[in-house]
């Protein structure tokens, strides 16, 4: 199995300092280096694969060193806490990542009730890793994640920013494990989901969890690939 990178034990000031950083620095620049951007909040862009690869399995970052590399593609369908390390060192990741089927940009969180800045922060930041591991030679597939209603249609941007800086007729995967146990939880992720598919016109889109009655049907172009999440298949013995 792969190992993970040992973690530096980090002081305060560390902490403080890498803080800081993230906000001086402009979010690591670093990580967009020759990349180009899409949108007025100029999104960094997750450039198309020359050829579609759909991952046998998903495994969570935080459990990665439990999954065969060969078999799996690493994402990030858990809580924030629990992939922090990436966002903060993702270069000290690349090589252990190439060792994997693929990696799916960061979930980074957007809820509904945050403010749009932080929301559209958020999507930066998924597409900025992204980017950055995508130049290091390492298989991509774009995350999309959206918010209220401001990140998915043009009732206050003059864009749909929840896509930006994804390409159109490719690959992407969708985080739904969680997202249909209400009613209002499921209407926003089902409008969030059509207008996707209506914008990016997705050839093939991974489902962390389980895709809705009747989706696929709407849309038969499509390819959906379902993965049960990673609790659900370790209680079922799956390995």
């Amino acid at each position: 199995m792969a190992r993970r990178r040992k973690k530096k034990k980090r002081t305060v000031v560390d902490s403080a300092a890498k803080n800081a950083a993230s906000i001086t620095d402009g979010c690591n620049p670093e990580l967009v280096v020759d990349a180009k951007f899409d949108g007025i909040f100029e999104i960094p862009i997750i450039k198309k694969p020359k050829k579609i690869i759909i991952p046998d399995n998903l495994v969570p970052f935080s459990k990665m060193e439990k999954a065969d590399p060969q078999s799996f593609a690493v994402c990030e369908y858990e809580n924030d806490k629990n992939f922090k390390d990436i966002l903060e060192h993702p270069d000290t990741y690349a090589e252990l990542l190439k060792k994997y089927q693929g990696f799916i940009s960061p979930d980074c969180s957007i809820y509904r009730d945050m403010p749009l800045a932080m929301q559209i922060t958020n999507i930066y930041r998924n597409r900025a890793i992204g980017y950055y591991f995508q130049k290091q030679g390492i298989y991509v597939i774009p995350n999309v994640r959206w918010g209220d209603e401001r990140t998915y249609t043009r009732q206050v941007l003059p864009e749909k920013v929840a896509f930006s800086g994804v390409a159109k007729n490719s690959i992407v995967s969708v985080g739904a494990y969680g997202q249909l146990k209400d009613r209002v939880n499921r209407y926003y992720f089902e409008a969030g989901l059509d207008s996707m598919m209506e914008t990016l016109e997705p050839k093939v889109v991974l489902i962390y969890g389980k895709l809705p009655d009747g989706t696929a049907d709407k849309y038969p172009d499509t390819q959906f690939k379902e993965y049960e999440d990673w609790a659900g298949r370790m209680r079922g013995g799956a390995q």
